[in-house]
């Protein structure tokens, strides 16, 4: 017999497996994910948003307790607030019905605070290098600046949720607060192509592909801005 993997994993959808009547919720099309070690039975959340409540059953049904929250970046469609005239639910709400600590990078928690309304002590904050443990499951914090200065992947074992750094088709505006194309070009030719191939990506939108995930490998030979690897060649496309 083989011991059980006690990584627990859950990919979901907005509009389609939690916030299922939210219309916006349907149109950012934003994926929520749970990471947790089921031995121990906890679990954090990546980039709570929507429809707390049901997150929160979700994690109920599982059997697993809810410790922690990570976030990718401080955009509100990923942590609550208001965007494109929506009113939000996210952090501030999950703090209100299972407070927890939440893990921001250093360079994103003041952004983090101005769009939620959280406090300073309700963070915990992250750098580069950083590892955060659920149980004996160990998450890697990846600084992938660009789309915001403290965007962060968070790597587990063989698998990297990359926020809106890097979709499936595409990878992360830099028209919005906080973007900087040049510093995203270098995250992804320099930090992102040292991800072995075999590593699946886990977006933070479901924008294009199939399935919601693809391994890195794949990834560099469909996603076309994968494949630049000159400035000016990115500056046209994206712009300074």
């Amino acid at each position: 017999m083989t011991e059980e993997n006690p990584f627990y994993f859950r990919q979901l959808l907005s509009g389609r497996d939690f916030a299922k009547s939210d219309v916006p919720a349907q149109q950012m099309a934003n994926f929520v994910y749970l990471i947790g070690d089921k031995i121990t039975k906890e679990c954090m959340v990546i980039d709570p948003a929507y429809d707390i409540d049901d997150l929160l059953k979700i994690v109920e049904t599982d059997g697993m307790k809810l410790t922690g929250a990570l976030v990718t970046h401080y955009h509100p469609d990923h942590v609550g607030g208001h965007i494109f005239g929506m009113d939000i639910k996210g952090l501030p709400d999950l703090m209100d019905r299972n407070p927890v600590p939440v893990y921001v990078n250093k360079h994103e928690a003041e952004g983090v605070k101005q769009v939620t309304g959280i406090s300073m002590t309700d963070m915990k904050l992250v750098d580069g290098e950083d590892t955060v443990k659920i149980g004996s499951i160990e998450i890697a914090c990846l600084h992938t600046p660009g789309h915001t200065p403290g965007s962060q992947c968070f790597r587990v074992q063989d698998n990297l949720v990359a926020g809106d750094t890097l979709f499936l088709q595409g990878c992360g505006r830099v028209d919005l607060p906080g973007g900087d194309s040049e510093t995203l070009f270098h995250t992804l030719t320099t930090k992102l192509s040292k991800i072995q191939d075999e590593v699946i990506l886990f977006p933070g939108h479901n924008y294009g592909g199939d399935g919601g995930s693809a391994p890195m490998g794949e990834l560099r030979e469909t996603n076309s801005y994968l494949k630049i690897n000159r400035l000016e060649e990115w500056f046209m496309l994206m712009g300074r």
